[in-house]
């Protein structure tokens, strides 16, 4: 059990004096009755700080990692709530190499509300693959010491990855065990398609605060890649685009990175909606998507990457029942904001035109599977196995990982949709090679275990533009 929590959530270690928040953690707990003893004490021991979590004096919290453009560089991001000297120390086997980087101080508002100074501090030259040993500095000293592992070199090796969207501070049910398979080194990393802690802002900051702190338990150790999500839209993504260093230069709105044999381009969904903002950075997110895109499948950039991943909060395609965006035809971020002047275009047939694999989204609270699918049209690979060289992208739903919105009930099933399940859960992604990638959803199950309830290997020996190919009896090549 102190296994599933070690150094779990140190900085909430102590239970909070804040009224709000105690009354958020009672509402978590009154979610959760109807599950097992040992499912509860392992949601409390996340939600409160575990016993077994040794506390951290240094001041230095909210300690998580990212990817970089260089697989030899990593970047640390950490709070303080006193200015410090933004510093870090790593080695191989030892902490022995100083580094420093940058202090930033943020603030809920104008008036300097909730001041605190998010720190950034890029640790080089490492060695891919290997593991490796960190430590950051707080106003009173050095923090524990955390353990990571850089990227592997090249595309020849295999990815995993940790995936899921809409994970609150309350009724974080995925948790636990997210952290249980971080200790188990069973990700080179994560993604997290938007919404987080519900809502960051709230409480003058200090749910963003307590969210930050909870995945430390997993962020430290593994680089968390990030979108935005409608939760994050405050003051134009303020808390959002200041707690996440994503690489890029586009204030982690939009980017992209490649990880052994896969490119993956992050996207905000969030430009189609919150125009109050603005409508620039959406025609600004498009350009720049198509770009990338063009660089992606470049014969040289695809043969190493063949495969290509896009990632954003509100899916296209899903069968719930809330009325949302993706329920119905004309959504935004599939076909675009023909009401705008401009219009802003949709992105679907991007996904077509470039011969993206797979398209995963969150939103939803719910995990949804679909068959290959372009405008409402399914077109799966073989008639034994629809996911053999398909004709269009896999589009995933995975917003299951828990908040105090609940899970969204589902409408009727549509042709569409292959398998989808109102449990709460997370997924993970295996690319194992060129041609062959697989995916898993985990169900938390009630005993305090996990259950793989859905399992499909996606398999593409083409990675061309879908208008390039041709049905054949081995799919489409």
């Amino acid at each position: 059990m102190c296994r599933v929590v070690e150094g779990a959530l140190s900085a909430v270690g102590t239970q909070s004096s804040n009224r709000q928040e105690h009354t958020n953690i009672m509402f978590s707990y009154r979610n959760l009755l109807s599950r097992s003893p040992l499912f509860l004490l392992l949601v409390a021991a996340v939600l409160l700080g575990g016993v077994c979590s040794v506390a951290d004096n240094s001041g230095a919290e909210q300690i998580h990692l990212s990817f970089t453009d260089d697989v030899t560089t990593i970047q640390v991001t950490y709070s303080t709530f006193q200015p410090v000297k933004a510093s870090a120390r790593y080695g191989r086997d030892q902490p022995d190499t100083l580094v420093e980087g940058v202090s930033t101080p943020f603030a809920q508002d104008d008036n300097g509300t909730h001041l605190q100074y998010i720190n950034r501090v890029s640790l080089t030259g490492l060695s891919p693959g290997e593991r490796h040993v960190y430590q950051v500095l707080g106003p009173a000293g050095w923090s524990e010491v955390f353990w990571f592992r850089p990227m592997q070199q090249g595309s020849d090796w295999s990815p995993r990855l940790a995936v899921y969207g809409d994970l609150g501070m309350v009724n974080g049910v995925a948790l636990p065990f997210i952290v249980n398979d971080t200790y188990d080194e069973m990700y080179d990393a994560v993604l997290h398609v938007g919404d987080f802690g519900y809502d960051m802002y709230d409480q003058e900051g200090e749910v963003g605060d307590t969210f930050m702190r909870q995945i430390q338990p997993v962020a430290a150790h593994l680089p968390y890649m990030t979108c935005p999500g409608n939760h994050e839209q405050y003051a134009n993504f303020s808390n959002y685009k200041n707690r996440f260093s994503m690489p890029g230069g586009t204030e982690s709105m939009y980017y992209s990175f490649d990880m052994g044999p896969v490119h993956f381009i992050s996207i905000s969904t969030e430009f189609y909606y919150f125009t109050g903002y603005g409508t620039d950075q959406a025609f600004s997110q498009y350009n720049w998507l198509v770009s990338d895109l063009e660089a992606a499948t470049e014969p040289s950039a695809r043969a190493a990457r063949p495969w290509i991943v896009l990632y954003g909060h509100r899916p296209m395609y899903c069968t719930n029942r809330d009325e949302d965006d993706c329920t119905k035809v004309h959504d935004r971020v599939r076909v675009g904001a023909p009401d705008l002047e401009p219009p802003i275009p949709g992105l679907e047939d991007l996904l077509m035109q470039y011969g993206v694999d797979l398209a995963v989204w969150g939103h939803e609270h719910s995990y949804e599977r679909m068959w290959p699918l372009y405008n409402y049209r399914i077109y799966n690979g073989t008639d034994d196995n629809p996911y053999r060289n398909p004709g269009a992208p896999v589009h995933i739903v995975t917003g299951s990982a828990g908040c105090q919105e609940n899970l969204s009930p589902f409408s009727i099933k549509m042709p569409w949709t292959a398998f989808r399940s109102l449990e709460y859960g997370y997924s993970r992604f295996t690319f194992h090679n060129a041609t062959h990638m697989s995916i898993e959803q985990v169900e938390t199950t009630q005993e305090g275990a996990t259950a793989v309830i859905d399992e499909v290997t996606v398999v593409r020996e083409s990675h061309e533009p879908y208008e390039l190919l041709q049905k054949t009896e081995r799919g489409y090549l």
